[in-house]
This record gives C-alpha cells, structure tokens and sequence, in this order.
C-alpha cells in the first residue's frame, strides 16, 4: 500500500482546497509545500494587494472628503504599518489553513516535492531527502513573475510584484509600470492614490486588453484624471541606469520615447512555476510554457495531475481553487460540482471591475444572435452618494431564446455582484429570469435591474 492516496505539490488556492476536499471523500492526503502555506495569493499576491489598496483607498477618500461634508486635516499613510498589517493578515489566513489541514487530517510536509515516477514523490527538507508514495500526484505549483529577456530589467529598482510587495513600505515619488494589466493597472491604482508620479507602458492598444475595448478606455480616463501618464502601443526596448533613478526607453506610434522614475514595476504576466518539479529523466508534455492536461487534469504521465497557473491558460486563484475540487472529485467517481468553464474575472482598481461571459464583440465574432446593453450609473443613488468616477454595467444577451451570456460590470462592489450573473450565466437563466428578482434599495445593484430592462426592451 503507498504511503498516501494522494500527494499535492503546493499549498495554493489550488493545492489547499483540492488536499481538502480530497480528504472529506475520504483520501489519505499530503501536501507538500517549500514556502508560505496560502501561496502566491495569500502571500504575495491577490490578499496583500488587496490590503495595501483597502488602505490607500480609505486615505484617497480622507483626502478628497469634502464632498462629504467632512474635513480632515493632517492626513497621513504609515507605510512601514501597512506593510506590518499586510503582513499580519497573510500570517493569519495562512495559519486558518494549516488549522483547517489538521482538523481534516490532511499531512502538510515543509519541503520541496519533486515528482521522479508515477507513484512517488521525493522531497527535499531541512533534514534531507525522503521519498512517498502515492496512488496519485496532484501537481499545483503555481507561478512566478515573468521577466521577458529586456536589456536592464536586471538593474536594481527594477521589480517584478513579488519584490515590489516587499518593498512597499518605501516611499517612491516616481515609478514606471511596464505592462497595463491587472497588475499593473492595481498597482498604478495604490500609487496614485499616494501621490506617486506614475507612468503605464502597455504593449497593446489600451490598459487590460483583454477585457471589453469601453473598460480599458474608461479606465485610462480616470487614471489620467488622477495624474497617471499612459502609453499604449508601446514597446519597451530597455532599462537604463541614470542620475536620477532609472530610464524606461521604448517606441510608441513610430517615435522612440523615454521616462524616467525612481522605480520600475515589470508587469507583463506570470510563467507556470515549473523548475524541479519533475525527475530530469521524465518529460511530461506541454502545451508551451504550460503543463499538458486532458479533461480530467491528468498529464501524459499516468496518475500525475495538474491544476492552477501550472496548466490553465487562465491563471486566477479561483480557477485553480474550482479545477482542484473538480480534479479531486473526478478522481473519486464523481462528477464535478463546479462549472470550471464560466470564469469570472476581477480588478481592485476604482471602481471596481468585474467580468464574465463574453463580450458583445466576441458574440459577434462567434456569429451568435447577440444584444448588449448599457447603464451608465450617474443616476444611481449610491454611486451618487459614493462620488463614483464614471461607473456602468454591460450586460450581453442571446436574441433567440433571451439567455444571459456575458456581463462587463465597473463600478463600485462589482466584485460582490458579479457572482449572481456567473450563476445566472452557468444555470442558463434568461433576461427575464433575473428580473423576477427584487433588489433592495438603495444598492448599486440595483443599476441591474435597469440594465436587464433595457437590455429586454432590445431582445
């Protein structure tokens, strides 16, 4: 018999939930983990930027209170206690889970898990090497900041979101953030809101292209109005060292520019951690830089599977979280209880941006029978009472049989609200399904409900 049924490389959002579920269906499970239990999102991503902009915002708003009828005088961010309270909260959601692994009876091994067979797993700890035995390898290593291969991204000032976490107590005055994607627009969010000097240089032609085209130009707008300088269709040739901090060069619209600043975030995307996590005499097979999957998650090597950043073009956490419990439960015999192809995406920037679905633009590509619609939230009450920069929610219909297929939200809670339309997307619910539901009031859901109204008058 192997020492574990199973064996997870890595304590992330996808290694965690899945090493739980896997012991509710009554698996004998490890997790092995060389770092943070929590992984990149506890720790050095997706919880402790969500902190710093929680902070940065409440002192945005004590800055700009008058419209609320408060003053505030003397004003101030303590950097070095944000990143202590940063900290803090990582620490304690961390130590949740290793609670949560011993009430479950769920091993978790400190160490570094190298897959060298099908059933077995050597790990590498502070007292040496021991290898264990599986029935099945669930591998869900995450990923790490890329560095494309870019003269001067070496230089020191120039950081990618891991060591710019760790230096967020610095108070920089000026900073250039290469790349206009989540990250970097959340980042750009956190430093403009202290007064930072901040320039965003996205490759492509507007800030999170990958997102409804109104989205990314009704962001540049209102990072603009709060002093950020943005180019896009700009292509960075390199980092240079100078006096004053350090000099981003790059092209944009056919002329060669040049800015400077005193740091540089280099925010162009994550790479699938994949470094020793397999024996060098196997090669399972990839899909680029990505571990090759089949429905089930399995890998080309038998009883060896993998979930999150590892292999999923689509790297969030609760991807990752939602392919482990459907991985786990497949492997038990039964059928996934999550809808892991309807995937909701999420920007803590101001206002909030939520999305999932498609586009009306993708609809069209796709040549389905499509209506959008559009309400802008100026008349909303609580964005009115909020001061809200521009806010509106896009919602994308079906016109043969009214089902709701997309919905583009940026305005403030979008993030909580967009649950109920991923659901409605899943379940197959129609335009006129989600009006029979009553909205209380005042709610900035409420704008909903004025979208699906006039999103049915169209159908």
């Amino acid at each position: 018999m192997n020492d574990y049924q199973l064996i997870v490389l890595g304590a992330g959002p996808g290694g965690y939930i899945a090493a739980l579920r896997a012991a509710k269906l009554g698996l004998r499970t490890a997790v092995v983990e060389n770092r943070e239990v929590g992984g990149t999102c506890l720790n050095r991503g997706c919880i402790p930027t969500k902190t710093l902009l929680h902070s940065s915002g409440l002192y945005h708003e004590m800055l700009n209170s008058q419209y609320a009828a408060v003053t505030v005088t003397d004003a101030a961010i303590d950097l070095p206690l944000l990143k202590q309270r940063k900290e803090e909260i990582s620490q304690k959601l961390s130590a949740g889970i290793v609670s949560m692994f011993k009430a479950a009876k769920v091993d978790l091994i400190a160490g570094t898990g190298k897959v060298i067979s099908s059933d077995t797993v050597e790990i590498t700890t502070d007292d040496g090497c021991r290898r264990c035995t599986a029935d099945n390898i669930l591998v869900a290593t995450g990923s790490v900041p890329a560095r494309p291969p870019i003269p001067g991204l070496e230089l020191p000032g120039v950081m990618t979101s891991d060591e710019l976490l760790e230096n967020c107590d610095q108070p920089f005055r000026s900073m250039i953030i290469i790349g206009g994607g989540v990250i970097g627009v959340e980042f750009a969010t956190f430093y403009t809101d202290l007064g930072c000097d901040v320039t965003i240089i996205e490759g492509l032609d507007r800030l999170l292209p990958n997102m409804d085209r109104e989205i990314g130009q009704n962001l540049t707008q209102i990072l603009k109005k709060r002093g950020a300088k943005i180019y896009t269709k700009a292509m960075v040739e390199g980092v240079k060292k100078g006096e004053d901090g350090l000099t981003v060069h790059f092209s944009a619209k056919g002329a060669s520019e040049a800015v400077s600043g005193q740091a540089v975030l280099c925010a162009i995307g994550r790479r699938p951690n994949l470094e020793n996590v397999f024996d060098s005499q196997l090669t399972p097979e990839l899909d680029g830089r990505r571990l090759k999957v089949d429905d089930h998650y399995q890998t080309s090597i038998p009883h060896v599977y993998a979930i999150g950043d590892v292999s999923s073009p689509v790297q969030l956490a609760h991807v990752a979280s939602a392919q482990g419990t459907a991985c786990v439960e497949m492997l038990c015999g039964h059928a996934p209880s999550v809808d892991v192809s309807i995937v909701p995406g999420c920007v803590y920037c101001r206002p909030e941006i939520a999305v999932v679905g498609i586009t009306e633009q993708e609809g069209k590509n796709l040549g389905l029978p499509i209506k959008a619609a559009k309400t802008v939230m100026f008349s909303n009450a609580r964005t009115m009472i909020d001061n809200s920069d521009r806010s509106f929610i896009k919602l994308v219909a079906r016109t043969d049989n009214h089902q709701l297929v997309g919905a583009q939200l940026m305005c403030q809670r979008s993030t909580d609200m967009i649950s109920q339309l991923s659901q409605a997307i899943a379940n197959h619910l129609t335009v006129e399904q989600l009006l029979g539901a009553m909205r209380p009031h005042p709610t900035f859901e409420e704008a909903l409900h004025d979208c699906l109204e006039t999103l049915k008058d169209s159908l």
